[in-house]
């Protein structure tokens, strides 16, 4: 990942940038899209649905993060997961109908797996947040007073 890249132009619509959660969806959509274009034998559509899946993750993780309010975070998470379901799914049927290595999958599978528990533990820590009328740090105007704050 350009580091280089995520340093550039900070804002407060763009602090989803930081999170873990995003940078590993972003390094999961690099492995499924190089191991697609590996493929030979399987259709352009189904190559799509592959990608498309494993590149919704990172989108909706940043589109929930912009939203600026913890009920649609916690609702694009809730999508962002569901991408990952439905990308596990298409991969591991292409692994059982012997499309896929079971050696790359189980590759994947980690990277997956890794991912799908960080985001669920998030969306879990957000309820929880919603449920308790805790603050998310999520308007514009808490994050300028702690940004503010902190460069005094």
């Amino acid at each position: 990942m350009d580091d280089n890249l995520l340093n550039k132009n900070k804002n407060i619509n763009r602090g989803f940038r930081s999170l873990d959660v995003w940078k590993e969806s972003v390094e999961l959509f690099a492995v499924v899209k190089t191991k697609i274009d590996e493929l030979k034998t399987i259709s352009f559509k189904v190559k799509a649905q592959i990608e498309d899946s494993a590149y919704s993750v990172s989108s909706n993780i940043a589109e929930g993060y912009c939203r600026r309010h913890l009920k649609e975070n916690i609702q694009f998470l809730n999508i962002a997961l569901a991408s990952l379901g439905e990308n596990y799914s298409q991969l591991f049927t292409l692994t059982n109908s012997g499309i896929v290595e079971s050696t790359w999958f189980e590759e994947f599978d980690k990277i997956h797996y890794q991912l799908e528990n960080k985001l669920i533990k998030m969306n879990k820590s957000y309820v929880e947040k919603l449920k308790n009328k805790e603050n998310w740090n999520g308007d514009y105007v808490v994050r300028e007073l702690i940004e503010n704050y902190d460069s005094k």
